[in-house]
């Protein structure tokens, strides 16, 4: 990966990380990179953040600079985008959100014409010419055009993954304050489900703000307060899906994919018969995978690793504990909105409580913790002794009941040690005096 493109794009704080001089950039190198051989349509949806108007603007005049046509989708979520980008024919999307970070911060994200997000490779060109490498001049002269069917259209999309819902379902949604406002409303009317929804007024500062899918709380107390049958809860870009049950317990990505899996496999829709997840996924659907013998992959953390190995493989079915799930005969990333359709989905065909549907997984008790380290520290801790000595004896301790893993930070200069398994005392201080050993040797 390089230097300014991340797992998920360019993404910062506005005004330092991610600047308006940047984003034009970005857009003049992505549509000479895509464009050399044709012409370049681009269509760009934002969250409701502040500063995406005048990111919008800056991303707009690089990419106009060398004779693309942009199409601005307006506020949508991230995935609304990644269809779209295909459903209207257009060279490449671009989304500006930083999804689940505080208002302060921004990012763009780039998909090629079929909705995935951009290869390695094609980033890694990009990003030459962001570090300097000249763009070459052009005298083309690029266009701009509000599209006013975006939503219309993506909702319409989400709709027609569904089936009859319930209509005696009483659900609590969400929004984030972001991109989902202005779109799940109109979904959930279109199918007919009774829904209440809270923090969607947003104001271009309070996205994500004690709201969405990273803190549940409101959800919980709205859920409870109406006696609501299933809270959802989007994230700032809407790609994420997290919800909690009729008694305000959590369902969280792991949770939602066992449902799903099962579901699909009971129905004869789980292609490969494999969930694919990653190395942070939770013991608990290793587990459930087994027990109802389905085959689990795992792959790096980052959702797209996860579509890779689903592409690779014709699988139908992935994601991570965080909320991204994809469900591949619908959408090329993840939908938090379509993810919470299906879900309501498997609730009506089973005519279950979520709870109940849930309670085929076990989550296990799981802890991290990240220890600061030079550098170097990053790949010289695997052939320390006394580091992979301590990380056998915690796993020989444990069985197989718990599991431990270590992972560098591919951005910071962190590495994190987590464990899980049936005790999180016990886990927490097993985690700890392995931290404690790595911290001696390489901890700044």
């Amino acid at each position: 990966m390089g230097k300014l493109f991340g797992t998920d794009g360019v993404r910062g704080i506005v005004g330092e990380d991610l600047t308006k001089e940047l984003a034009m950039k970005v857009g003049s190198a992505a549509a000479y990179v895509l464009g050399k051989s044709s012409d370049v349509t681009v269509l760009i949806g934002r969250d409701t953040r502040i500063s995406g108007q005048m990111l919008l603007a800056a991303l707009s005049a690089g990419l106009m600079s060398q004779g693309a046509k942009v199409i601005d989708l307006g506020i949508v979520p991230t995935p609304a985008v990644s269809y779209l980008v295909k459903k209207y024919g257009a060279t490449m999307g671009a989304m500006i959100s930083a999804s689940h970070n505080p208002a302060e911060y921004n990012g763009i994200k780039l998909f090629d014409a079929n909705g995935f997000k951009l290869p390695d490779a094609t980033e890694n060109e990009i990003e030459k010419y962001l570090l300097g490498k000249a763009i070459p001049g052009s005298n083309k002269m690029g266009t701009y055009e509000v599209c006013e069917t975006a939503i219309e259209d993506y909702t319409d999309h989400v709709a027609s993954t569904s089936k009859k819902i319930d209509d005696k379902l009483n659900v609590v949604v969400d929004c984030a304050y972001g991109s989902a406002s202005t779109t799940a409303k109109i979904l959930f009317d279109k199918l007919g489900v009774n829904a209440t929804f809270i923090n969607y007024e947003f104001d271009g500062l309070n996205i994500n703000a004690n709201a969405g899918s990273t803190h549940l709380e409101g959800l919980v107390q709205k859920v409870k307060e109406l006696n609501a049958d299933v809270g959802i809860a989007y994230d700032g870009d809407a790609d994420r899906c997290l919800m909690v049950d009729e008694n305000g317990e959590l369902i969280d990505g792991d949770q939602i994919m066992a449902i799903s899996a099962l579901a699909m496999k009971n129905n004869n829709k789980l292609s490969g018969n494999t969930l694919v997840g990653t190395v942070m996924s939770n013991l608990g659907l290793v587990k459930f995978c087994e027990e109802h013998n389905i085959n689990f992959e795992a792959t790096k953390v980052g959702d797209r690793y996860v579509l890779e190995k689903m592409l690779e493989c014709n699988y139908v079915i992935g994601g991570e504990q965080s909320g991204h799930v994809i469900f591949k005969d619908y959408a090329n990333t993840g939908d938090g909105q379509l993810t919470s359709v299906q879900m309501l989905n498997f609730i009506t065909e089973e005519n279950k409580k979520i709870s109940e549907l849930a309670s085929i997984m076990k989550r296990y008790p799981q802890v991290l913790v990240n220890v600061k380290v030079r550098e170097e520290g990053k790949t010289q801790y695997e052939n320390d002794s006394q580091i992979t000595k301590a990380i056998k004896d915690v796993e020989k301790s444990m069985g197989s009941d718990g599991r431990v893993l270590i992972r560098p930070s591919g951005t910071e200069g962190l590495i994190r040690v987590m464990l899980e398994g049936l005790d999180q005392e016990d886990i927490t201080a097993k985690a700890n005096s392995i931290a404690d050993i790595i911290k001696e040797k390489f901890g700044i």
